[in-house]
């Protein structure tokens, strides 16, 4: 850190590069609590620039008896380093999912000084939750293939039957030939929808510019569903092209945001729908018939002031026919994990009251083919 004891100029420099380069939050507690130095990370973590951090005691920033607290004092008297995992550092300051691990330790040039570092659990757990997500979206392909050969083909004799009886019936019969003529259509949609689940050919992909995708998205939503709800963006205008299909991209916003809308509801007076990208070095993921991992660096998340989604529901929210809306099928966010899923790269949901974000990480491509963790970095246009 930018405080540590300098052997030379150029080492010093070097040292503060790689604690700015480190994806992990790094701090510097000093004796009396304050925070003496921090990384890029911990500016992120904690959404408040290092001048700024500088000025507050660590308390300040943690929960109220926070075990962090309490592993620095340990630190600082044993003079061992020590672990803790899964950890909340939630707090109104910074709400939302921020569970971490927390590594601990002293630094014997600058006594009673403590380095601590905040590896968040949500970049392993992700890796975890999405591939439960692509074995959900595999489970529903092959029932999809079953439904369509299986299904539709009674449906469409129980179908033409009622359309029979529906020329010999009385007034009250037709309203029950009509009403399972009505069921019969709306199964078969159902069946049409699932089938997409089971298209296995490859997926034509160019590069696209999220960018133009998320305005489209926006002028689709506010000319319809959305017209209510007022739209912010805040965009990173330097971010490269993604490789991919811009029809299934257009699909997946367009999802997202209208369960944006349908949350925030069309009584809400100060409804608000925000559209963010960017750029997010760090996580990284093992892509099936690629030997090493893929850096997803490109963050897009829809935002929302709606209710947020119930808890008891987050853990399945995209499994197929999890729904909360009475006319809803539940294959919409499972479909949408599918397809963010066919494009290397995964989706996460974190919600409370008025704060609910989808977010989407995806790989960089160059012309040759997907960026891993032995390519060289790309420099944006």
């Amino acid at each position: 850190m930018s405080r540590a004891r300098a052997i030379s100029p150029h080492i010093n420099s070097a040292a503060d590069a790689m604690l700015h380069a480190l994806p992990h939050a790094v701090l510097m507690v000093s004796p009396d609590g304050k925070i003496a130095d921090a990384n890029a990370a911990a500016e992120q973590f904690f959404k408040a620039s290092i001048p700024m951090l500088r000025r507050h005691l660590l308390r300040d920033l943690v929960p109220f008896g926070s075990p962090l607290l309490t592993l620095i004092e340990q630190v600082r008297h044993s003079g061992a380093p020590v672990n803790e995992y899964k950890v909340d550092l939630a707090t109104p300051r910074n709400p939302g999912e921020r569970m971490v691990d927390l590594h601990v330790a002293a630094l014997p040039e600058y006594p009673e000084h403590v380095v601590v570092m905040l590896q968040e659990r949500t970049i392993a757990d992700k890796m975890d939750r999405q591939l439960t997500h692509r074995g959900a979206a595999r489970s529903v392909i092959a029932l999809a293939a079953m439904l369509a050969h299986e299904i539709k083909n009674p449906l469409s004799g129980i179908r033409g039957a009622a359309q029979l009886l529906e020329q010999s019936a009385g007034d009250d019969d037709r309203q029950l030939t009509k009403l399972i003529c009505d069921e019969t259509d709306r199964i078969v949609k159902l069946v049409d929808r699932m089938e997409v689940f089971a298209d296995e050919r490859p997926v034509e992909r160019e590069p696209v510019n999220i960018h133009v995708v998320l305005d489209h998205v926006k002028r689709l939503a506010q000319t319809g569903f959305a017209r209510h709800i007022k739209f912010a963006e805040e965009y990173d205008p330097s971010l490269p092209p993604v490789l991919a299909n811009r029809d299934q991209l257009i699909q997946v916003f367009l999802n997202l945001v209208k369960n944006a809308a349908e949350a925030i509801g069309e009584s809400a007076i100060d409804g608000e729908i925000q559209l963010t990208t960017a750029f997010r070095p760090g996580v990284r993921l093992s892509v099936p018939g690629i030997k090493t991992r893929v850096a997803l660096p490109l963050e897009f998340c829809i935002k929302d002031n709606g209710p947020g989604v119930p808890e008891d529901l987050m853990p399945h929210l995209f499994d197929p026919f999890v729904t909360t809306k009475q006319s809803g099928s539940g294959l919409g966010l499972a479909l949408v994990a599918k397809i963010v899923g066919d494009h290397g790269g995964i989706i996460e949901c974190e919600s409370q009251p008025r704060r609910t974000i989808f977010r989407v990480l995806m790989p960089i491509y160059s012309g040759d083919g997907v960026i891993s963790d032995n390519a060289p970095p790309v420099q944006s246009p």
